[in-house]
């Protein structure tokens, strides 16, 4: 489809090199651009973030996304010099056109787990890499992709203190309220396959309050396949059912959803 724009994708993980065969360029060939035209693929440490960029380097339709994820974070050294890293890697504004890097993410908090491998969870660290990576949207004037995951009043609060940065919460399962607030202060809201889910009332209520100029569609592909894919590998071609339910809460057709959430998806990305 011409106007389908998936905002949140991780074609470098090994998933899909477990689960589909041929890995990811396989599935991406066959389902660019039938099923989806533009697709953001988004790093979660500098590592992936190269593979990220890579990979968009081969698709007409594919741009990238550089950060460190707050789980990610707990696995790499001095916090100064991953930092320092990630600011080398985004480079200046033009360097990151001939490279389509068009957002800094994702970063954010997750208090999900209480550990990751043997490392216990430390709220302390991941605030300061949401911090100092908050400050490089700044400085870079990029938007930045917001991981909330049961820390909603936290990153909320982190927002507040950046009042010059920009961007959108991806995957969004906070409040109808906050979302409110978020938009009034200019971020964006996206929504990923958990809005095809049967006990998604919470988040179809967030989905209703967000204006639809406002709201995004994504996958987090290979992750959160949507009602009835769910639990399988997910992919791009996968997020005509999130965008059928999208047009069932705004009253209207897919192909309408499709259309708006594309040029909002433009519009935050400077398309």
């Amino acid at each position: 489809m011409d106007f389908v724009f998936d905002s949140h994708a991780h074609y470098f993980d090994r998933r899909f090199e477990t689960e589909y065969e041929g890995g990811a360029d396989a599935l991406l060939q066959a389902i660019c651009p039938q099923e989806v035209s533009h697709i953001l693929n988004v790093g979660t440490d500098c590592t992936t973030s190269r593979l990220a960029i890579e990979q968009a380097a081969r698709y007409e339709g594919m741009y990238a996304a550089a950060g460190i994820h707050p789980g990610d974070c707990h696995y790499l050294g001095d916090p100064d010099d991953a930092l320092a890293e990630l600011d080398a890697l985004l480079g200046d504004a033009r360097s990151r056109r001939e490279r389509k890097l068009v957002a800094l993410g994702e970063i954010g908090l997750d208090y999900h787990f209480a550990f990751y491998g043997d490392i216990p969870m430390d709220k302390q660290r991941q605030a300061y890499f949401f911090d100092g990576q908050m400050e490089l949207g700044k400085k870079h004037d990029l938007p930045v992709i917001i991981h909330d995951r049961e820390a909603h009043g936290d990153c909320f609060e982190t927002v507040l203190r950046h009042p010059g940065v920009r961007g959108v919460f991806h995957s969004y399962s906070g409040s109808a309220e906050m979302a409110t607030e978020l938009v009034k202060r200019g971020w964006y809201i996206s929504f990923s396959g958990t809005l095809t889910f049967k006990n998604a009332t919470q988040v179809r209520k967030a989905a209703l309050a967000v204006p639809k100029d406002r709201l995004l569609v994504e996958t987090d592909c290979p992750y959160l396949a949507p009602h009835p894919m769910r639990g399988r590998l997910n992919h791009s071609g996968l997020l005509h059912y999130t965008l059928e339910v999208l047009a069932e809460l705004w009253e209207g057709t897919p192909e309408a959803a499709a259309k708006q959430t594309f040029a909002n998806a433009k519009d935050l990305f400077s398309l």
